[in-house]
């Protein structure tokens, strides 16, 4: 069979993706999921992957099954890909893990939903399917057992569509935070890799950079530990994924430093430890934010940190107060999002009465899609489009490479922490981002008006 395999895109980068410059390349990885499933397909198959941020969809070429991942922004993209080569008479199978949560909707645009890891379940459905026998939901009896993965078959990727490498050594994440999508599909369960077979493969990437795309890499301290021992020798540079608690122990964190670690993205979320409660991210400590950042800046590592706005308890001060923090905690790069409630996660359950959007496509981090407590939609959506502009003002990406330089190993952190800042300021030129500071709009309310004309406006109405 002829298997066309598909990375749906947003409309917005589906024009951005194929521009000279700003075209998102920095935030797009080598396509693991789909080279996963490549990989899991039996011999004697023909298989194609596209990525619908560079590449057009081949809508006429002879095709036998098509197999499209998605996460919840991009499903309305996917079910239209998937509705119009049904309409062929072509098969599509969806998988990922807007499908696994949301199976009833996704057959309504599939012949079948692979639910979960495709790993054990993916042979089954290309036999069904060359078989006319395709339906359904298919889900593997147990999570997958990562030892004895098959290599992801790179070649089937256009040389220079991706700005790095990608490796895999663990699945999953043991903290069951409420609002986290990735936790609950993993059922949060943290699956590891033999050792060997990471450090083999790892070995075999050729490129001196790469990144682990796993979702929280040092959740098993002793595991870990024992990963970095046998990376060290292959003296390559990677960035990760992990929680705070990475920097619980000084040792380990040289460890990482040895083993090549030059950056990890960290979920700090708030600042709030009232919001972390509500949410049972019960693994972060605001109180310990800056000690852990200045250990892991002490040894060379980079740190990118996750902010969500419009947990219950922010209000319209909380822009402003969370742009000085991140500025006094040096953070090197920041991802800014919004309070959204996934499909499949707890705070979707307990924010379903507020939700005001139904749109999947704007489920992004980007759009709010709920009305929040203690302030209103709109200022939740200026808040944080002020703070991803102001944090990226060239004079402030500027001040923030010039310190990098100046700490242990900066110049090796130096090319992927420029990467990032740059990639997020073309975001913003390109698509105009701006928003303005609610706590600020209120106070020249306060200014401009004698407190006996009346009252101040509610924050709830800013």
């Amino acid at each position: 069979m002829n298997i066309l395999l598909i990375a749906p895109s947003s409309g917005k980068w589906r024009n951005v993706g194929r521009a000279r410059l700003f075209n998102g390349k920095t935030f797009r990885f080598s396509l693991l999921s789909l080279l996963t499933v490549a990989a899991e397909t039996p011999a004697g198959h023909e298989i194609r992957i596209v990525d619908e941020q560079f590449d057009d969809i081949p809508w006429d070429d002879p095709v036998d099954l098509v197999g499209i991942t998605c996460m919840t922004a991009l499903a309305p993209r996917a079910y239209a890909i998937a509705d119009a080569f049904r309409a062929r008479q072509v098969p599509v199978v969806l998988g990922g893990m807007h499908p696994t949560f949301c199976l009833e909707e996704a057959l309504q645009h599939a012949d079948a939903v692979v639910a979960g890891d495709a790993e054990g379940v993916w042979p089954r459905v290309v036999e069904d399917a060359r078989g006319g026998r395709l339906r359904g939901v298919y889900r593997a009896d147990r999570p997958a057992d990562l030892a004895g993965l098959r290599q992801p078959p790179v070649h089937l990727l256009k040389k220079g569509r991706y700005s790095t490498w990608a490796a895999e050594a663990t699945r999953g994440c043991p903290h069951s935070c409420g609002f986290c999508a990735v936790s609950a599909f993993h059922q949060h369960q943290h699956r590891r890799r033999p050792v060997d077979e990471v450090a083999r493969a790892v070995a075999a990437i050729p490129s001196r950079f790469f990144i682990f795309v796993d979702d929280n890499l040092t959740a098993d301290r002793d595991y870990a530990l024992r990963l970095f021992q046998s990376l060290a020798p292959l003296h390559k540079r990677w960035i990760t994924q992990s929680s705070l608690e990475i920097a619980d122990d000084e040792d380990f964190v040289q460890a990482a430093a040895d083993a090549g670690c030059v950056g990890v993205f960290v979920g700090i979320e708030t600042f709030s430890d009232t919001n972390l409660s509500s949410v049972q991210k019960t693994c972060n400590r605001t109180g310990e934010y800056q000690k852990k950042i200045r250990l892991l800046h002490r040894h060379g590592i980079g740190v990118e940190a996750g902010v969500v706005f419009g947990f219950d308890q922010d209000d319209p001060t909380v822009f402003a107060r969370t742009l000085e923090q991140l500025d006094e905690l040096e953070i090197d790069m920041v991802q800014v999002s919004i309070f959204t409630p996934l499909p499949g996660t707890r705070q979707y359950e307990l924010t379903r009465e507020r939700i005001t959007d139904r749109d999947w496509a704007h489920y992004d981090f980007h759009h709010v899609v709920f009305e929040p407590k203690k302030m209103s939609a709109e200022a939740l959506q200026a808040g944080h489009d002020w703070v991803t502009r102001e944090f990226y003002r060239p004079w402030r990406i500027a001040r923030r490479l010039a310190r990098m330089i100046q700490r242990p190993r900066g110049l090796s952190v130096l090319p992927f922490a420029a990467a990032i800042n740059l990639a997020y300021y073309g975001r913003i030129r390109r698509w105009g981002i701006r928003g303005w500071n609610p706590a600020r709009e209120m106070e020249r309310y306060q200014e401009s008006r004698p407190w006996s004309a009346g009252p101040a406006p509610s924050v709830a109405n800013l």
